[in-house]
């Protein structure tokens, strides 16, 4: 079991989450209704879902549901950029679409450059690029 297919986040607004990733962000789909039951975006390597997070919970467990909650819950999501200038552009998008920044761009301890994002949901997203980051023809990172 060495594969991650897909990422599937649970929001409280599909609409609201939509028009961030897609309409602002970016983030490419065949799909054009603003309020569909689920929605999956084409990323490299794997596919971003979003799902309702009520329903994501009663698809896990219809009888013991696990606890929605808020918070930091000890994972990130990460968009790796080519260019270091790239940081800075994405967390400007972001702040565009309504996404809170929680550490503005920087230099990091490893030699690289990152910032962290919120998006409307409270998932953290870090941004970064290294000097030692390479890529594969699909835009794959190589490590």
């Amino acid at each position: 079991m060495n594969r991650i297919n897909i990422i599937c986040l649970g929001v409280k607004n599909m609409s609201q989450s939509i028009h961030f990733y897609r309409d602002q962000l970016g983030f490419k789909t065949e799909e054009k209704r603003d309020n569909p039951p689920v929605i999956f975006f084409d990323t490299p390597g794997t596919k971003f879902e979003l799902f309702p997070i009520d329903q994501l919970a009663l698809d896990i467990s219809d009888v013991n549901p696990p606890q929605i909650r808020s918070g930091f819950s000890g994972i990130t999501l990460a968009y790796n950029v080519e260019n270091k200038e790239d940081v800075n552009k994405v967390i400007e998008c972001v702040r565009q679409a309504g996404g809170t920044i929680v550490k503005e761009p920087q230099d990091v301890f490893w030699g690289g450059y990152h910032a962290y994002f919120m998006d409307l949901d409270g998932y953290y997203w870090e941004v970064a690029w290294g000097p030692q980051f390479k890529y594969d023809e699909n835009g794959m990172l190589i490590f």
